[in-house]
């Protein structure tokens, strides 16, 4: 399709290998930059305080020139989530599909942005030339409607980049992949194909969605009293499973928190979710109803409707309650960490009188390709090279493995870390350097001043607490005018420890009057002595490091 001799073809990863979410690559033909998805990462444990990670983009604010747009596969937040804080960085056209692109919109006006981005629609027929090449598209299945995997048609051959799939030959019409067009695509030559590793370590194939619409059908038709059915907003395929299954049992859908969640918005107003006439009802309504004529629907993002669950099961939720005789239904996945948040959660609705439906089994299934399919889209791409993504790093390799299995060697695969630069040269990877990568932390309106030291002093306040010690001199008399006092929070209740915190200020005490005594003296030095005598001291009687701050204030 591409007329032009292509000079150059790299690909690098900012994010989406070696880790779950953050998804964001990059396709360099010539001197045209393409960015394939824009996501964010749910922190990890160790990030504390942290509200989301997004990819470094420094090379792309370095040669922001170059980058021809951002190019979506599909509306999850691993996806889309950083696109808000790089467009304030760089401003190029953002590609993506109906649904897509509007929920990309939603969440630029979410969080306030203040530019004007350029968002251009795409279909599965559209075609976007450029001086290097030319992209496609192609539908896959996933959770969402409206996913697509993209192709950069290259004169070496073209580059498939898959985003999130899976084969479901039992798929509802939004949610249909186009095989024929994969299998025309891999006819005409795939140079690299990088591929979704997410489900990579599951032998056979995904579950299909046609089976767990009737397990949850056949829930509702069985359940004594309430349904409750808490689903992540974006997971759009499970939201549309309990609408059709309230009908079939001829229930009304009550929607806790917000009326409707911005995805589930967005995805009525598009025709993607399809709700029968006067099925929802207000929160407020609820009472009107018999109890086995109604779900309460919890949606949110990340871990918003375990949450509410949660304060459900507690009696603290300001719209409904758990009570007895409700039947709990988890449609969702387990965030990775979160497993233990959940098993308290369960053990609290049951402590207020549920009945629990596990989102394991039958009554959820992944959105992504197990191996089987994997091995399909080898198959259908047949690629000269390959690079496994969207996962952490035994995933890669086991996807790798699963590359072998369908006739290629060690040398057409690539694993590759984040901000590591490859060449596609004659059919063979090349090594082409390193660009900067990593995590940018997002606290608050914070965007990236939030470092490793910042962390590692929350990590020390989390684990030994704080001690502030104040201590007033007089530096013409060269005395103390007030203190040593000493304020602890998180180490010792002070009350409870006092003999500790009298010697500990007796010390103090010691060190600022054999300072002062001298001709010159200065804070620092004083401070520091504070810091390594009490650091002993306290770790002698207590075995713990609290972080102290000594404070000196002169009169």
């Amino acid at each position: 399709m591409n007329k032009r001799k292509n000079q150059s073809i790299k690909l690098m990863a900012l994010g989406g290998v070696g880790e779950f979410g953050k998804n964001m690559y990059i396709a360099e033909v010539d001197e045209d930059i393409f960015v394939l998805d824009a996501g964010l990462m749910i922190p990890e444990n160790e990030m504390l305080g942290i509200d989301i990670v997004i990819p470094d983009i420094t090379y792309l604010t370095q040669n922001k020139e170059r980058v021809q747009g951002i190019f979506l596969t599909h509306g999850h937040e691993d996806h889309i989530g950083a696109l808000p804080y790089i467009l304030r960085e760089i401003n190029v056209p953002i590609y993506g599909t109906k649904l897509t692109i509007a929920l990309a919109k939603a969440k630029v006006k979410e969080q306030e942005f203040k530019g004007k981005p350029n968002f251009i629609e795409i279909h599965k027929h559209s075609k976007v030339e450029f001086p290097a090449a030319i992209l496609s598209f192609f539908h896959t299945t996933h959770s969402i409607p409206d996913s697509v995997g993209i192709c950069i048609h290259t004169s070496e051959g073209n580059i498939v980049y898959t985003g999130d799939f899976k084969f479901d030959q039992a798929a509802a019409d939004a949610y249909q992949a186009e095989i024929g067009k994969m299998a025309q695509i891999g006819e005409e030559g795939v140079l690299c194909l990088l591929s979704d590793s997410t489900e990579a370590e599951k032998p056979g194939y995904t579950q299909s969605e046609s089976k767990v619409v009737k397990q949850v059908t056949d829930s509702f038709l069985n359940a004594p009293g309430r349904m409750i059915a808490a689903s992540f907003a974006s997971d759009l395929i499970r939201i549309q499973h309990i609408f059709e299954a309230a009908f079939e049992s001829g229930r009304k859908v009550a929607i806790a928190g917000n009326f409707k969640q911005t995805a589930v918005d967005i995805a009525i107003q598009y025709g993607y979710l399809h709700v029968a006439e006067d099925i929802i009802i207000p929160i407020a309504e609820i009472d009107s109803f018999p109890n086995e004529e109604l779900v309460i629907l919890i949606t949110g993002a990340q871990g918003e409707p375990i949450e509410a669950l949660q304060k459900m099961a507690k009696q603290t939720h300001k719209q409904v309650n758990i009570k007895q005789g409700d039947t709990v239904l988890f449609a969702a996945s387990p965030i990775r960490g979160s497993e233990v948040f959940i098993a308290k959660t369960i053990d609290l609705l049951y402590r207020a009188g549920a009945s629990i439906i596990s989102g394991k089994g039958t009554f959820h299934t992944s959105s992504h390709g197990s191996q089987e399919e994997l091995k399909f889209m080898i198959n259908l791409m047949k690629p000269k090279l390959f690079v496994p993504v969207h996962g952490e790093y035994r995933m890669l390799k086991a996807h790798m493995k699963l590359a072998k299995e369908c006739g290629l060697t060690n040398e057409q695969i690539f694993i590759p870390e984040k901000g590591e630069a490859v060449e596609l040269i004659d059919g063979q990877f090349r090594p082409a350097g390193r660009i900067p990568a990593g995590n940018v932390l997002i606290d608050g309106s914070g965007v990236g001043d939030v470092g490793n030291i910042v962390l590692r002093d929350r990590k020390l306040l989390s684990q030994d607490g704080i001690l502030l010690v104040v201590v007033t001199l007089n530096k013409k008399g060269k005395k103390i005018s007030a203190g040593p006092e000493i304020i602890s929070r998180g180490f010792v209740y002070v009350r409870e420890s006092e003999e500790l915190i009298v010697e500990a200020a007796k010390r103090v005490r010691e060190i600022v009057e054999r300072s002062i005594s001298k001709d010159s003296f200065d804070w620092t030095s004083i401070k520091q002595d504070m810091r390594d005598e009490l650091n002993q001291y306290f770790f002698e009687k207590t075995k713990r490091r609290p972080m102290i701050l000594p404070i000196i204030m002169e009169v």
